[in-house]
């Protein structure tokens, strides 16, 4: 019964997204207040069933619901509670009913939180959304039905993918996807200003707050995912410059670069057309990078099985969402008036500078992933673009894009004298030069030497910019606490996430820097790596609630000191015929000691074991500062000024009561 709840729930939400697309349209292009009304009723009422929808499939996994081929599939009697939900959204189809739903609950904050935006603006940007979740759900219903029967229901489903089956993994996909729909709202904020031909400094602060939520999720979702492969894959890397890795990066580059521009919209009505321009290409990318790697256009270690029918229906709906985005900004962005000037020296100039950078790197990137399948497209031949392209291409970027982003915020609007500037950041660049000696000398490789000083630099000019406005040293404590009480939490949080990009340059430099071996050793026997002694002192059997498992114990020691004693194993899952490896990492917060078991050579009565070791300094600080930028963000959005206060406008729509 409740997989047929869930089937009618899902189509009932299609209708209610058609309505919604259409009806708030009507009415606002008529001024009808009766019309727009309807607008947040039906994103409401979408919201509503979709989450029905969803909650009827993990109730099928729950209780082994074998009848529904995703449980089949992606389940099993045996699995724990936590993998059998996770299941729902770890294939195509369970993924797509998580991204429609999310979607659909987008569009139903908008109608709850979004009551002070002028009635005809709201009506546009839930219309908006539901014509987007309107294509979703319709794909859904047609080629990728997450509800579709199996006759006769088998006793017992496939079980999930056991890489999938980590805690980490359980939370990834869902954030994520939050991160990825989060910018389909400034999509249709963009779109709504588009159609009424009107960007302001109200839309401009309207339209940032779910900017920065959709980065701050989106963040998040990007260090779980090169967590996950860090310490999942056992690889010993945390970036593989898969497509679906820079998928996901794209559109963060481009929703920075969005976040920064919807800024000067708000402050000086400056770069407005570019800033729609940024909020139209960010959940573009989102959309086609997801869907062309799950259409298996694009080849993928993340790419579900491939299906033709899908595959025409992804590029469908590509080609009439980004298309029409794309030919209406071509229409009407001319009509939008141009906002304040600006001097080339000042914040303004400074973040256009910011957003030319970033979208270089975005083309860099996106330039990588495309080019294999164009070749293999025209030309039949097939190539492969890996790290070494990459880091030659974006490296040079980012650094300068370091450099300028330690200014920015001690910049001031419209026009600015460089000398009072550096003045105040005499001491943070002081400290970077210390750092760029002192890796000089530590470090092999010129670009870690110079992303290491550079990391430097915005760490300690963030730091700058805090104790400048609070004048700390230059007034009694007490005075420097009240003004941090008083001053915005958005001046924090721009702060720590710039901090955070920091931490995180610091991690990636720290890693080029790591120590590997792979080695073949008895039991009892031991390897050098990192002025450190790795001892292989035990392997043995065990046994997981649906795998059974072979424990190796692994001691370091450091001049005979044990530091840590490390238990790598791999695991057979019986009813999937496959193993995977279990990797153990010690951290201390500088360093991560890192060990993999491999496979088994020799007889039983004397055997050798493949050990993987990895010694890799500052690992952790990656996602430690992603964190932290998360983190910046949330307190940044937590500020009332950006989650509320947007300025009314001078002048509104009139609506008419038609009768």
């Amino acid at each position: 019964m409740n997989p047929e709840l869930g089937n009618f729930a899902l189509a009932l939400a299609c209708c209610m997204a058609a309505g919604q697309a259409i009806l708030p349209l009507i009415g606002a292009n008529r001024r009808d207040a009766r019309l727009m009304a309807l607008a947040p009723a039906l994103a409401v009422g979408q919201m509503i069933a979709l989450i029905t929808a969803f909650a009827c499939l993990i109730h099928a996994a729950i209780t082994n619901d074998f009848s529904v081929q995703n449980v089949a599939a992606n389940s099993a009697v045996s699995k724990p509670l936590l993998y059998k939900i996770t299941g729902v959204w770890g294939n195509h189809e369970g993924s797509v009913l998580l991204w429609a739903m999310i979607l659909s609950i987008c569009g139903g904050a908008v109608a709850l939180f979004g009551r002070n935006l002028p009635s005809a603006l709201q009506a546009r940007v839930i219309a908006v959304l539901g014509g987007v979740a309107a294509g979703f759900e319709l794909f859904c219903l047609t080629t990728s039905n997450p509800f579709a029967r199996v006759w006769p229901a088998p006793l017992d489903g496939q079980g999930m993918n056991p890489l999938l089956q980590d805690p980490g993994l359980a939370f990834h996909p869902p954030i994520l996807y939050t991160g990825y729909v989060g910018f389909a709202v400034p999509f249709a904020f963009a779109i709504a200003a588009l159609i009424e031909g009107r960007v302001d400094a109200a839309w401009g602060r309207w339209v940032r707050p779910w900017a920065v939520a959709a980065w701050c999720f989106l963040t998040c979702g990007i260090a779980m995912g090169s967590w996950w492969s860090y310490y999942v894959l056992g690889w010993g890397g945390y970036w593989f410059w898969d497509p679906v890795e820079n998928a996901s990066l794209i559109p963060w580059l481009t929703g920075t670069a969005l976040v920064h521009s919807a800024i000067v919209v708000e402050k000086r009505e400056a770069l407005k057309i570019w800033t729609v321009l940024l909020a139209i290409g960010t959940f573009s990318f989102s959309l086609s990078g997801t869907f062309l790697v799950r259409s298996g256009i694009l080849n993928s270690v993340h790419a579900f099985a491939n299906d033709p029918a899908r595959g025409v229906f992804i590029l469908g709906l590509l080609a009439l969402v980004i298309g029409g985005s794309l030919l209406l900004f071509a229409i009407r962005a001319p009509q939008l008036t141009t906002g304040g000037l600006f001097s080339p020296v000042s914040r303004e100039g400074l973040l256009v500078l910011n957003n030319i950078l970033l979208c270089s790197i975005c083309a860099v990137v996106l330039t990588g992933t495309m080019y294999p399948p164009f070749m293999s497209l025209l030309f039949g031949k097939t190539i492969s673009v890996g790290k070494p392209f990459f880091d030659a291409t974006t490296i040079p970027l980012a650094i300068p894009l370091m450099v300028f982003m330690g200014f920015g915020p001690m910049v001031p609007w419209k026009r600015a004298q460089m000398w009072p500037v550096l003045r105040r950041l005499w001491w943070a660049a002081c400290v970077a030069l210390v750092a760029l000696v002192v890796a000089t000398f530590r470090m092999r490789d010129i670009l870690a030497v110079l992303a290491t000083a550079t990391a430097v630099w915005v760490i300690c000019s963030s730091i700058a910019d805090v104790a400048e406005r609070l004048r700390l040293f230059r007034q009694p404590l007490a005075q420097s606490w009240q003004r941090a009480r008083s001053l915005p939490r958005a001046v924090f949080g721009a702060a720590l996430a710039h901090a955070g990009v920091g931490i995180v340059v610091l991690g990636i430099a720290g890693m080029s820097q790591a120590a590997h071996r792979i080695v073949e050793v008895h039991v009892g026997e031991s390897e050098m790596l990192a002025g450190d002694s790795w001892t292989l002192t035990d392997v043995h059997p065990a046994e997981g609630p649906n795998y059974s498992a072979l424990v190796a114990t692994i001691e370091v020691r450091h001049n005979g000191r044990l530091i840590t004693t490390l238990h790598p194993s791999k695991r057979t899952f019986a009813s999937q015929h496959q193993t995977t490896t279990e990797v153990a990492i010690h951290t201390n917060l500088l360093a991560d000691i890192y060990g993999v078991l491999g496979d088994r050579h020799g007889d039983d009565a004397n055997p050798t074991y493949v050990l993987r070791l990895h010694y890799n300094p500052l690992a952790p600080w990656m996602w430690l500062g992603g964190l932290i930028m998360a983190f910046g963000g949330a307190l940044s959005l937590s500020d009332r000024r950006v989650r509320v206060g947007a300025p009314r406008r001078a002048k509104t729509v009139d609506v008419v009561v038609v009768q």
